[in-house]
C-alpha cells in the first residue's frame, strides 16, 4: 500500500475542492454527485472519504473556497478606492462573466440553492461572502469600511441578480441591454453620496 505525504494529501484535497467548486457552479449543488466530482478531479469515489466526511462538507468547503478565490482574484486585485470598485463592477456585469459561470462568481451561480441549503452551507456562504463584502466596502469608504458594509452587500445583490437574469434570457440583445443597465445602476449606487 502506497503512503502519501501530507503535502500530497493536501494538494489532492485542494484539487477536489477546486474542481467541485467549478462543477457546482456549472450544474448546481444537487446536479453534482460525488462520483462526478471525483471523476472531475481524476480520482476514484473511494478516495473521497479520505478527505471529506460527506458531500455537504465538500460543498461547504468548495463554496468557501470559491468566495475566497473571488476575493483574491478580483476584489484584492482591483485598484484601491472607487476606481477599484468600478473595475470590480465592470468585470462582474460583463458579457464574458455572464457567458462563463464556471470561472465566475459563485453568487450568481448558486444563490438560489444556497438559500435552500442547510445551516452549515448557509453559514459557510455567509462567512465567505462577508470577506468579499468587506473588500468592496473598503473601496467605498476606505476611512470607515464598516459604515459601507450594507451598501456593499446591496451592490453585490444588485450585480448577482442582474447576472442571474442575464444568464437566464435567451434573447442575447436583451441580455446585453440588461447587463448595460445593471452596470449603470451599480455605478450609480457606487457613486451615490451618503445622505446626511
Amino acid at each position: 500500500m502506497v503512503r502519501y505525504t501530507k503535502e500530497h494529501k493536501q494538494e489532492t484535497r485542494q484539487r477536489i475542492i477546486a474542481t467541485a467548486g467549478r462543477r457546482i457552479k456549472r450544474n448546481g449543488i444537487d446536479g453534482s454527485g460525488v462520483a462526478t466530482l471525483m471523476k472531475d478531479a481524476g480520482l476514484t469515489n473511494g478516495a473521497f472519504y479520505a478527505h471529506f466526511a460527506s458531500k455537504d462538507e465538500l460543498v461547504d468547503t468548495a463554496i468557501t473556497d470559491q468566495l475566497r478565490t473571488l476575493h483574491t482574484n478580483v476584489v484584492e486585485q482591483a485598484d484601491p478606492g472607487p476606481a477599484g470598485l468600478e473595475q470590480v463592477v465592470r468585470w462582474y456585469l460583463s458579457p464574458d462573466h455572464r457567458d462563463n459561470p464556471v470561472d465566475g462568481c459563485p453568487n450568481a451561480a448558486l444563490l438560489d440553492e444556497i438559500a435552500r441549503s442547510g445551516d452549515t452551507t448557509r453559514q459557510a456562504y455567509t462567512d465567505g461572502v462577508l470577506v468579499v463584502i468587506d473588500g468592496l466596502a473598503a473601496r467605498m469608504t476606505p476611512e470607515d469600511p464598516l459604515a459601507s458594509r450594507v451598501k456593499a452587500l446591496s451592490l453585490l445583490g444588485l450585480m448577482a441578480g442582474t447576472l442571474q437574469l442575464a444568464r437566464a434570457l435567451t434573447d442575447r440583445q436583451l441580455s446585453d441591454d440588461l447587463l448595460e443597465q445593471g452596470l449603470h445602476n451599480a455605478l450609480a449606487l457606487v457613486n451615490r453620496k451618503p445622505e446626511s
